[in-house]
């Protein structure tokens, strides 16, 4: 990951900006996840909206057991008001069915628990989602709309950069976190998203990270586990290959295969594009 460059003056006016606009919501529910994005939106709301702000954490299988560790420990150290609830969104067929807007099932079963407290809490339920993330697929987000959701990192026009420079000016360690999307993602569309599968991925990512890749994504292919990590760690991942092949084939793949493509955000939406 480059450098995370001091903040702008134009970044430091959207975080005066969203402060103000945090204070117009009175009270808030944050959607958060421990990301990058989610984290900041939860430190500064918490900072300026002080006991009117509450982060919430889904709790499912989708949700790797050392994300929900790392959300627990940041919340924690930073004294921001948290908790966690439990969504279970594989039993909805419609999301297990893994449809290319999966998100959107998801997203309804999130916003099912966060209304609950928003209403008890008389709060605005609000995502981080942010400026660059316009123009993606995103149906989670319709979901959220639909219910009438926030994003206030949009509204004042914060950048994925702007918010990893001001995150570091905060002393968050998740600055420079890489991207962390949901284990389903790593499933292909069409595929089944099964509680077996998932495990299979959180584990098989963990030995990855025990082995100091901090980029890196097991894509499940049936029996086949598909390796990505940035080209420059190719090789560097090889080293590994007769550990790898080993714990991975322990966990129930048949074949361990590595991407000389490297690393690529939603690479699974490639073979989605080539249908005509």
């Amino acid at each position: 990951m480059s450098a995370i460059p001091t903040p702008t003056l134009v970044a430091r006016e959207k975080l005066a900006r969203l402060e103000d606009l945090l204070r117009g919501y009175g009270r808030i529910i944050v959607a958060y996840s421990g990301g990058v994005d989610s984290t900041f939106l939860s430190v500064v709301a918490h900072r300026t909206l002080n006991g009117n702000a509450l982060a919430v954490t889904a709790h499912s299988e989708s949700l790797a057991p050392e994300e929900l560790v790392a959300a627990q420990a940041l919340a924690q150290q930073f004294g921001f008001a948290h908790r966690v609830v439990r969504t279970d969104e594989l039993r909805d067929p419609q999301y297990a069915a893994n449809p290319v807007n999966r998100c959107y099932f998801c997203k309804t079963a999130l916003m099912d628990k966060l209304e609950q407290i928003a209403s008890a809490w008389k709060a605005k339920v609000a995502l981080g989602a942010i400026l660059d993330d316009l123009g993606d697929f995103r149906p989670g987000e319709n979901a959220a709309l639909e219910r009438g959701a926030v994003f206030p990192l949009r509204e004042v026009g914060l950048t994925k950069i702007e918010i990893r420079a001001l995150s570091r000016d905060l002393g968050l360690p998740t600055a420079d976190k890489p991207a962390a999307a949901c284990l389903s993602s790593r499933i292909p569309f069409g595929q089944p998203v099964t509680a077996q599968k998932l495990e299979q991925i959180a584990k098989g990512e963990a030995l990855l990270h025990n082995l100091d890749f901090r980029e890196c994504r097991l894509r499940h292919h049936e029996n086949v586990a598909r390796i990505e990590v940035p080209s420059a760690d190719v090789l560097r991942l090889l080293e590994h290959r007769d550990h790898l092949v080993r714990e991975l084939k322990a966990l129930g793949f048949v074949f361990v295969t590595v991407d000389l493509q490297g690393l690529r955000s939603g690479s699974l939406h490639e073979a989605v594009q080539r249908v005509p």
